[in-house]
């Protein structure tokens, strides 16, 4: 399943999680998940289940590229979890921003 243009993420399981252990905000994920310029890897290569997607994007309030982590049960986009990109996850953002020109 692609989750390009992912809107309504459910943070309501994990999201006070992220927020403590990573300072990343519902809102700084939904505009990582927003960002034209996404990259969206489906499934996440680090998920055991093979069920979780990954997505890098920019989000403008938090002014840093982060990595999250979504789940598709039953028809509902749950968020997992998010933080700051890693220099992987980085270097895949700015190549295929690179690509785009």
């Amino acid at each position: 399943m692609s989750y390009d243009g992912v809107v309504g993420v459910d943070w309501s399981k994990r999201g006070e999680y992220m927020r403590h252990r990573h300072g990343v905000t519902a809102v700084h994920a939904d505009e990582a998940l927003a960002d034209a310029g996404r990259v969206v890897l489906d499934p996440d290569p680090a998920s055991e289940s093979g069920r979780s997607v990954r997505t890098v994007g920019w989000s403008p309030s938090a002014g840093r590229l982060l990595t999250i982590i979504t789940l598709d049960h039953e028809g509902t986009i749950y968020g997992v979890n998010g933080w700051e990109s890693n220099p992987t996850d980085q270097r895949r953002y700015n190549d295929a921003q690179e690509g785009r020109s």
